[in-house]
């Protein structure tokens, strides 16, 4: 079995969505003084490679530590997307690529190439988002999650975020800023995303790993 790292690293420098604050590391302890190191760490719930819960955009969405535990890991599909052209849709279409392992998937992860630009202010614009009709098909599939390798499934300049109420209506995790998926490209795999377990999660910085079968 081959692990695969799908995560962006968490650093004081790192890229947040706009309008938000970058992580702040604050050295707490020292080994000098403490005998021991502690870093303080404070930064958004959406920091880097995060999912998303209900509760996020709903009132009285359920939080992710409502989850069962069993909902962050099963079996992955990828759909290539690195062919939609700049500012478009991931369309409906694209799930025909992996019509045949439908019934079996529990995560479906969107391959756009877009992690190439992180770390550039392009990375927020004209990345490749879901489609409506996509995210209607995808309510209808009995999968725990979707992810993608963007800083998220629709613009950052959607006022209603139709396409987070729909997916997370149905209690269907989003995973977002997914890196290195092109490594899964013909591959049968596994995808654990374990979020921390805080209260009220709305949503969590995740280690997503891989598990590819060989």
């Amino acid at each position: 079995m081959k692990f695969v790292d799908l995560t962006q690293t968490i650093s004081p420098n790192m890229q947040v969505y706009p309008g938000t604050e970058p992580p702040v590391f604050q050295l707490a302890c020292t080994i000098e003084k403490d005998g021991f190191k502690e870093v303080k760490m404070q930064f958004y719930s959406h920091t880097g490679t995060h999912m998303d819960s209900p509760a996020h955009i709903f009132t009285n969405g359920k939080s992710l530590d409502k989850f069962p535990i069993d909902s962050f890991y099963g079996k992955g599909v990828l759909v290539d997307c690195t062919n939609v052209e700049e500012g478009k849709e991931i369309t409906e279409d694209y799930i025909a690529q992996i019509e045949d392992n439908l019934n079996e998937a529990e995560f479906i992860l969107f391959y756009t190439g877009w992690d190439k630009k992180w770390g550039d202010n392009r990375y927020f614009e004209g990345f490749p988002t879901i489609s409506t009709q996509l995210a209607d098909r995808l309510c209808k599939l009995n999968i725990k999650g979707i992810g993608i390798d963007a800083i998220s499934v629709e613009p950052v300049t959607s006022i209603n975020l139709e396409i987070h109420q729909k997916i997370l209506g149905q209690e269907i995790l989003i995973i977002e800023n997914l890196t290195g998926l092109e490594a899964l490209i013909g591959k049968e795999f596994s995808i654990s995303a374990f979020p921390l377990k805080t209260t009220e999660a709305d949503g969590s910085p995740i280690r997503a790993v891989a598990f590819i079968e060989e």
